[in-house]
């Protein structure tokens, strides 16, 4: 009698556990689906008055020193009788309006994937003839974010290139995916529990709208990539080399993933 209910329990147990099981995979697989359209919320909005200030006056925007920057670079040749950027594209807020909010995009020359700072290096190295910026060196932060304010405002319209769908699919996986020493994934914060606290801070859904951006606490302008090594690091996981492969399909993916936000770049964000 005693075996017989000790093999009940047992059976009751198992059915259990099971049944969590199935409770927690059904929970993971809702919070997958990411953020609904109507809920999408820019950084900006989960700032204080003062840095919204910031972002909104250009006069205060320490982000448009390096654009202005970027815009003597654009019309300065590299001194080897091949052209300035402006040579080629003309006048920037005419040729330029609309680009940063599709990139990145199907690069033709290699079938791979390039974002907007790739984009400006491979146009340095090939069609300058010259050694392209490296990442996140200011130059090139100058002449991304010079390239990226002719389109602030405009909504974000990603590449629709199904060329891009692999690449698509795996910056969703390594979004969603869990890393690091804490075992956490991008999803698990930035939409599981968007909006709430973290050590005091609000945490944002984490779109990629403003980048490249000045950020207060690096007291500089930084690109995307950056953020994402940074976060790599706070969960205490490996992060990528600059201009990684995984890199750029976590761009392509958080692109869609910000369909409809208004570009912001330059932005400011704490």
């Amino acid at each position: 009698m005693i075996q017989v209910m000790s093999s009940t329990v047992r059976w009751a147990a198992s059915q259990l556990v099971v049944s969590t099981l199935l409770m927690i995979a059904a929970v993971e697989i809702a919070f997958s689906q990411g953020i609904p359209s109507g809920e999408l919320r820019s950084g900006f909005d989960t700032m204080g008055p003062e840095t919204q200030g910031m972002q909104r006056d250009d006069t205060r925007n320490p982000a448009m020193l390096w654009v202005l920057e970027g815009s003597r670079h654009w019309t300065t040749d590299p001194g080897n009788g091949k052209p300035a950027c402006s040579g080629c594209h003309g006048d920037a807020s005419q040729s330029m309006k609309g680009v940063a909010i599709r990139y990145p995009v199907h690069d033709p020359s290699t079938g791979k994937p390039v974002d907007l700072a790739g984009r400006i290096q491979q146009c340095q190295s090939i069609r300058q003839d010259a050694a392209a910026n490296p990442r996140e060196s200011r130059p090139l932060l100058a002449l991304s974010a010079y390239v990226a304010l002719q389109s602030r405002s405009m909504r974000i319209d990603p590449s629709a290139d199904e060329r891009l769908a692999p690449a698509r699919e795996s910056g969703r996986q390594l979004f969603t995916t869990r890393v690091g020493q804490l075992n956490l994934s991008c999803a698990q914060c930035h939409d599981d529990n968007r909006g709430k606290r973290l050590g005091g801070s609000l945490i944002p859904q984490g779109h990629s709208n403003g980048y490249p951006l000045y950020r207060l606490e690096w007291q500089g302008v930084g690109s995307l990539q950056r953020r994402i090594r940074n976060c790599l690091t706070g969960v205490r996981a490996e992060p990528y080399t600059y201009g990684d492969s995984a890199l750029i399909d976590l761009e392509i993916y958080l692109r869609e993933r910000a369909v409809g936000l208004m570009m912001e770049a330059p932005a400011v964000r704490p």
